[in-house]
């Protein structure tokens, strides 16, 4: 092997692991992204769950001027979570692809990536 096949076989690794290096940066994004949809699809959750319980205290057809709006709040929180883990869910199985990809093309990665 001539010293410019070396250099040219290391570049093209090099070139490999900052791939599947930019690709795991943007799947621990997208796992950022589910915990954060995660967290937003819980919040209304536990806001229903506080109404329910101190029902008994308040009569729903006095408090509707304040249920309303909270209700479609929730109900947009809740959506708004269901998008974000959805999404995430989603991205984060095309980078696994892409990066299972690369590791049947070159052998390198099977060592180093599972």
């Amino acid at each position: 092997m001539s010293r410019s096949e070396e250099d040219r076989e290391r570049s093209e690794t090099t070139v490999v692991f900052n791939e599947v290096q930019l690709l795991l940066a943007e799947k621990r994004t997208s796992l950022a992204a589910l915990r954060t949809g995660i967290a937003i699809f819980v919040l209304p959750l536990s806001v229903l769950s506080l109404l329910i319980t101190t029902s008994r205290y308040y009569v729903v057809k006095d408090v509707w001027p304040f249920l309303a709006p909270l209700l479609v709040l929730c109900v947009l929180l809740a959506g708004l979570g269901g998008y974000l883990v959805v999404r995430s869910i989603v991205r984060i199985h095309h980078y696994d692809r892409i990066v299972h990809r690369l590791k049947q093309r070159h052998p390198v990665l099977k060592e180093v990536v599972d």
